[in-house]
């Protein structure tokens, strides 16, 4: 007999695209309509083929080439949708750039990051360290003495733990307080901070500090970022940051419980362990497959 509905093996053999939850639970994306936050997720997943085919430009930077035709085929609409759709995603919600070719040639597109604040001027890409209407100290993530958790007793003390990260420990200024907001709400839902709460239970506070961290790091307004003793330059720790999900910061805490030796500077020590879980975890599953391939 015909079953119709998904059983639990077959949920998982399909692909799918990716739509950031934040368009629809933050405020700023709620006049946007879902078919442009769909074009939106399209357009993600469109990078991938322009990173295999080297469309970056100069700066740096990744476009993609999706035309009126590409939309209306894909979500099956007219011409004039397709066009509304694209000038509602960058006029309406500041989440791409188009540049002209000319000569009959396609737009490129630049996708905008959906975390930056929106900024009037049309065709600069946001970045934290662009927006000087204010600083913000955001308010240190303190460890309570009185709350009982699970990490090693011995280390805690050796290590004189303080997660209370003063402004300027790490020699990073941040951005505005509506970077901090966006960021840390970002991270939050892309770490899955309330999962892992439930994973370690008696660790929020360093997974808080962490997020903490995290959000610093990316609103730092410093060119450059010291971890483990080198300067690196904050566009490429960024980056690096951007690709962290809750299977990293997993490989954090269990770096932090595990260690026996002495930390002089709790932060540093965080700091150069999460950026150094993305080549450690993305590494290990890569040599992973690459067994699985040759013993197939």
């Amino acid at each position: 007999m015909y079953e119709e509905f998904f059983g639990i093996e077959e949920s998982e053999q399909y692909a799918f695209y990716r739509v950031p939850k934040l368009l629809f639970t933050n405020e700023r994306y709620r006049n946007l309509s879902a078919e442009s936050k769909l074009l939106y997720g399209l357009f993600l997943d469109r990078m991938g083929i322009s990173q295999k085919n080297g469309w970056i430009d100069k700066d740096g930077r990744v476009y993609i080439i999706y035309t009126v035709e590409d939309i209306m085929e894909a979500l099956g609409c007219g011409n004039k949708k397709a066009i509304q759709l694209l000038a509602e995603l960058e006029k309406k919600g500041n989440l791409i750039w188009r540049k002209k070719q000319g000569l009959g040639k396609p737009n490129l597109i630049y996708m905008k990051k959906f975390i930056f604040p929106q900024s009037d001027q049309e065709g600069h890409f946001l970045k934290c360290e662009n927006d000087t209407s204010g600083n913000v100290n955001p308010t240190p993530l303190e460890m309570s003495k009185g709350h009982g958790n699970n990490t090693n007793k011995n280390n805690l003390n050796d290590n004189n733990m303080n997660l209370s990260f003063p402004s300027g420990d790490s020699g990073m200024e941040h951005g505005t307080d509506g970077d901090y907001s966006y960021y840390h709400e970002y991270f939050f839902e892309r770490l899955e901070i309330e999962i892992l709460y439930k994973n370690y239970p008696y660790d929020k506070e360093l997974l808080d500090s962490i997020l903490a961290l995290i959000v610093e790091t990316m609103c730092s307004k410093r060119k450059q970022i010291r971890i483990a003793g080198d300067d690196k330059p904050v566009e490429i720790v960024r980056s690096r940051f951007m690709k962290l999900n809750s299977e990293h910061i997993k490989f954090v805490m269990d770096c932090f419980k595990e260690n026996t030796t002495k930390i002089r500077n709790i932060k540093q020590y965080l700091l150069a362990t999460i950026y150094n879980s993305i080549l450690t975890i993305d590494g290990y599953f890569d040599a992973l497959v690459r067994h699985d391939l040759s013993e197939g």
